[in-house]
């Protein structure tokens, strides 16, 4: 979505292949440039290395989407795995942190920018068996609060894109494979698709420098929180 609006892309992730194969892809159908970076957010020394050792030409970074994040079983939290709560906190939270705090300074130099923080319906409500998850998506919901107020005086935009069910790996993540339980949980339903997710964050991004669109809650028709949908 961003190609196609001729912004430049620096893409991170932690599956290489998977990078090669999506600048291959943006490159045969635009004139933009593409950097992949490989490292998972959750190591704070890669992500300071690698945005302190950007090439000069990507060293201006004018946008910042968090994206980064995952949820990992549906369980009583006295059931939990504490591995599995390390991984979402040290991914939704300290991950976002680290990038934040990566790239924010060149942000405050030039007196501008705009951080966009993903979210979820699970970070504005509390559904059995989220626990974990939830308390980490409440904490990126207070985060860019203060991301917003901190970051005024520098004239930079933070927005909160918290979207409700969307069709991506979400679910098979959160299983750990078990690709039957995944489908089950929107089985019948018209979930989002990851464009309309985009559409919003392009929508947010594109306003006038004056205007910050401070935060969105975008859900499938079918949905009205996390715990009331209709399924066909």
């Amino acid at each position: 979505m961003l190609a196609r609006n001729a912004y430049d892309l620096i893409i991170n992730g932690r599956r290489r292949e998977r990078l090669d194969a999506l600048k291959k892809e943006l490159q045969a159908t635009s004139t933009i440039r593409v950097l992949p970076l490989c490292f998972d957010v959750r190591d704070r020394q890669a992500v300071t290395h690698a945005i302190n050792n950007l090439p000069s030409e990507w060293k201006q970074i004018d946008v910042l989407i968090n994206n980064a994040g995952l949820g990992l079983g549906l369980g009583p939290i006295d059931e939990g795995n504490p591995n599995d709560w390390d991984t979402m906190i040290d991914t939704n939270i300290k991950g976002l942190l680290s990038v934040s705090h990566a790239v924010m300074p060149g942000m405050i130099a030039r007196k501008s920018g705009h951080i966009v923080n993903i979210g979820s319906i699970a970070g504005k409500e509390v559904y059995a068996g989220g626990n974990i998850y939830c308390m980490t998506k409440h904490a990126v919901d207070a985060l860019t609060k203060a991301m917003r107020i901190d970051l005024l005086p520098h004239g930079i935009r933070v927005t909160g894109i918290h979207p409700g069910m969307v069709d991506t790996e979400f679910n098979v993540v959160r299983f750990k494979g078990d690709t039957a339980k995944a489908a089950a949980r929107s089985a019948g339903l018209r979930v989002l698709d990851p464009v309309d997710v985009a559409e919003t964050i392009l929508f947010a991004l594109t306003r006038p420098a004056h205007v910050c669109i401070n935060e969105l809650t975008v859900m499938p028709t079918a949905q009205a929180s996390t715990t009331y949908y209709h399924k066909e």
